[in-house]
């Protein structure tokens, strides 16, 4: 029988093949955009979960207020690692990671400027899975002057992997020796490192502050049901041991200090929620965000919907050149229960082809998608392991769900209705398949409206005043390999033709160090009139060139000595402080976190700088005190010239004379764009599936449109007879289609709204959705119906109406 049902259903399918290719190519543009959006989802749900103990791992993140001041941060005080296994027997093991930002490792007589550096407890083997090819993890990084390599480090150095015992320098005089290879660290990975120094290296790593937060820090539980234990009883940890250098620092006991409305907590963050789940201060890389994940996953199941829809449509549509079918297999004895086997084993038929059509669609154009997404997703055996499986259970459950309805609807028919040709016909009737229509194109106007939103938001980070000019702005950032000549560098720079201005610092808007520092509106050193700002070192050419504005005050000076003591704050230090006029007003620093009189500098307000953004625009702009200060970490130089090639030329002929490490360099707008390229891939992303979603849609309609033409072909035929002219009969044929558009319009654009704006919420500085988005979506989707169906339409009313009347 089941045979039967088979060939049975492969010969109705040749015979309607225009029906059966729209299906096909309908339901496999869906699978296959579903499947690459499950690949990119199941790759930001596996981050760290490569780790066999993963579920027992934490992080321990601070969260500081201090007055009006809040930060919360990644990373925690030195001591808290070893203080947490010598106090809790529950927790297994902890390590540090210290994120070394930028080293240079010397090759032959060549540096190589290296970002992917940190300083680890030698814990870190027994916390992380990070497996070794050559070397003792137990013993690893357990001296001063170690280090491990991951495999492709070590090609990269030695052209080998087994280099266990060999010597690499590091900045210059750091002579390091090489214990372990592990295998590269998976991409899946919150952090991302190809070198573990051993932190007995790092001095600050025996400090016993405990009002610091300098080392990310992870704690391996016994029972991963401890966690909240632990989390509990923080507060005690922190009275007892940082209670005396919060006395002595803050002037205040813990208890006092947490009274004051301040306070100084740690808390727990699951290793596997760091990637998607977390945005803190410290970080060891850029993660993700579960808002993406979710739009995703649900754009996955529109366009799954949307090509489902379309097969039960089309064939509900069809059903009239099926119901002679119906009825002749009833009149000769055929149950219902066959009639509806019949009609799913041509569903799951079609089914199958798409789905297989999917298949091969989505591995190959997955390179494309990785390209687009970021990501280096593959096809590995462990993914064959649930594909295979999930592509069966997907053939057998869309090919069930989307024959369902029309199994059903068909195998009802009443054999005696039939054969007197009583059952309505075409397009007219379908109530379900009308509401159908609405729903597909409400998907495809939801769609459009935030690809436009999404777009506007882009455009807007893009064209937005920053409060800095960040064209044509180079940065060289290992200015620190220069030494003591990195100010000779910048004199020299600065006097070469297209050089418009050249700083000194490390401290810019699009990357570098973000230092914090406490200070005090007046010599009380009350915490209510504290703030907790960024605090940058910089140079007094810093401004100028990137041509910043002062909004009161003036610049620093060269060669004014009273400026050492001078500090220039943004309008938002301005604001929080409550300044009405801020120049000459005293400013109490404070040094080391100690909060006497004794141990603060004061610093008179020269000048008042317009907010300039040094973050993503998802974050209100910070507080910023600028003091004139030395940081040789980056040169950074504004150019003039229609002839950069020649510029930089000699910009790295200077840089040589110098010293032999390569030039480390990038524009800033390149820094800037960069640091916004999740929402651009985002944007890519959702303008590829968002047309994806609207072809399925128009297949559908397509479909549809023939068959509603090809069923009111005698009813064309008489009209044209008695005069009627091609434009009435294409408006006809369109408006029935045109009228559900409308009310999809309608129904969709309010959830689109309020789902967008929700969206937006996530950026502090943001566009507002203007009507003429939901206005231009609208139009866009009633022009793409109307051509999807005037095709049809047009091709109906220009056939010969005799050739449609002949037979009456």
């Amino acid at each position: 029988m089941f045979r039967n049902y088979i060939k049975t259903a492969f010969r109705s399918l040749l015979k309607n093949k225009g029906f059966t290719a729209i299906n096909i190519l309908g339901l496999a543009l869906g699978l296959g955009a579903c499947l690459l959006i499950v690949f990119y989802v199941a790759d930001e749900l596996s981050y760290d979960r490569y780790n066999t103990k993963s579920e027992r791992i934490f992080r321990i993140n601070a969260d500081l207020k201090l007055g009006e001041n809040r930060k919360d941060y990644a990373v925690v005080m030195p001591p808290l690692a070893k203080t947490l296994v010598a106090e809790y027997p529950y927790v297994e093991d902890a390590v540090r990671i210290k994120n070394a930002y930028t080293m240079h490792v010397k090759k032959g007589e060549v540096n190589i400027v290296e970002n992917k550096v940190a300083f680890a407890d030698p814990s870190l083997f027994n916390v992380f899975t990070l497996p070794m090819i050559s070397g003792d993890s137990k013993t690893a990084l357990a001296e001063p002057n170690s280090v491990v390599l991951t495999q492709s480090t070590a090609k990269k150095y030695f052209d080998k992997t087994d280099v266990v015992g060999k010597m690499m320098v590091i900045n210059d005089n750091q002579s390091f020796k090489i214990t372990g290879v592990i295998k590269d660290v998976p991409k899946n990975s919150h952090f991302n490192f190809d070198f573990f120094l051993s932190m007995a290296t790092w001095a600050d790593s025996r400090s016993n502050a405990w009002l610091r937060n300098d080392y990310n820090t992870y704690v391996l539980l016994k029972d991963a049901k401890d966690a909240k234990k632990l989390d509990g009883s923080f507060d005690a940890l922190l009275q007892k041991f940082s209670g005396d250098q919060m006395k002595s620092e803050i002037g205040m006991s813990y208890a006092d200090f947490e009274k004051s409305g301040s306070y100084f907590r740690l808390n727990l963050t699951p290793l596997t929620d760091i990637h998607l789940k977390s945005n803190r201060t410290g970080e060891l890389g850029a993660n993700g965000t579960t808002q993406y994940v979710y739009i995703f996953s649900a754009i996955a199941i529109f366009i799954l919907l949307i090509a489902c829809v379309n097969f039960m449509n089309l064939s509900t549509a069809r059903s009239s050149n099926r119901a002679r079918e119906v009825g002749v297999r009833k009149v000769l004895g055929s149950p219902r229960k066959y009639l509806i086997a019949q009609f799913l084993s041509e569903s799951i038929m079609i089914t199958f082809f798409a789905t297989l059509l999917a298949l091969f669609a989505a591995v190959a154009l997955l390179p494309l998608f990785n390209q687009l997404a970021g990501k280096e997703i593959a096809i590995t055996g462990g993914t064959l392991v649930w594909l295979i499986p999930a592509s069966a259970l997907i053939t057998l459950v869309v090919g069930t769900l989307a024959g369902s309805y029309p199994a059903f609807f068909l195998s009802a028919f009443q054999p005696i209705d039939v054969l007197k040709g009583k059952l309505s016909a075409g397009f007219k009737g379908g109530g379900l398949r009308s509401f159908l229509v609405v729903f597909q194109f409400g998907i495809s106007v939801f769609l459009i409206i935030g690809t436009l939103v999404i777009n506007n938001q882009l455009t807007f980070i893009q064209t937005t005043n920053m409060g800095y000019n960040r064209n044509q702005v180079l940065i060289i950032q290992n200015a620190y390999e220069l030494n003591k000549s990195t100010k000779t560098f910048k004199e020299e720079l600065s006097q070469l033709p297209g050089v418009a201005g050249v700083t000194m610092t490390n401290f810019l808007p699009v990357s570098g160090n973000r230092g914090t520092s406490i200070y005090f509106k007046d010599a009380t050193l009350d915490q209510k009139n504290s703030i907790f700002p960024q605090s940058w070192e910089v140079d007094a050419d810093w401004i100028p060139t990137l041509d910043m504005k002062m909004a009161a005050g003036r610049n620093f000076e060269k060669g004014r000595l009273s400026d050492s003591g001078a500090v220039i704050i943004n309008e938002a230090a301005a604001k929080f402080l409550g300044y009405k006029n801020p120049l000459n007003q005293i400013l109490y620093k404070s040094l080391g976190g100690k909060t006497e009189l004794s141990n603060t500098v004061k610093y008179e307000v020269i000048g008042v700088v317009k907010d300039f953004h040094f973050s993503s625009l998802h974050d209100k702009i910070e507080p910023v005190i600028i003091r004139l200060g030395e940081n040789n970490g980056a040169v950074s130089l504004r150019v003039n010239t229609t002839n950069l090639p020649a510029l930089m030329s000699q910009i790295k002929t200077k840089w040589a004379t110098f010293t032999p490490t390569q030039m480390n360099f990038s524009f800033m707008d390149q820094d800037f764009d960069a640091s916004y390229r999740s929402e651009q891939r985002v944007g890519t992303i959702f303008i590829i599936f968002t047309t994806l979603a609207i072809i399925i849609a128009c297949l559908g309609l397509f479909g549809l449109a023939a068959y509603a033409a090809e069923q009111r072909t005698k009813e064309i035929g008489i009209r044209k007879v008695l005069g009627a002219d091609v434009g009435a009969i294409v408006a006809m044929l369109s408006k029935d289609f045109v009228k559900l558009v409308v009310v999809s319009i309608v129904v969709a654009s309010p959830l689109a709204w309020y789902c967008m704006h929700l969206w937006l919420q996530d950026f502090a500085y943001r566009i507002n959705i203007q009507w003429w988005v939901i206005a231009a979506a609208g139009l866009t989707a009633i022009v793409i119906a109307v051509v999807t169906v005037s095709f049809q339409s047009i091709k109906a009313a220009l056939a010969n109406p005799v050739e449609s009347l002949k037979n009456e």
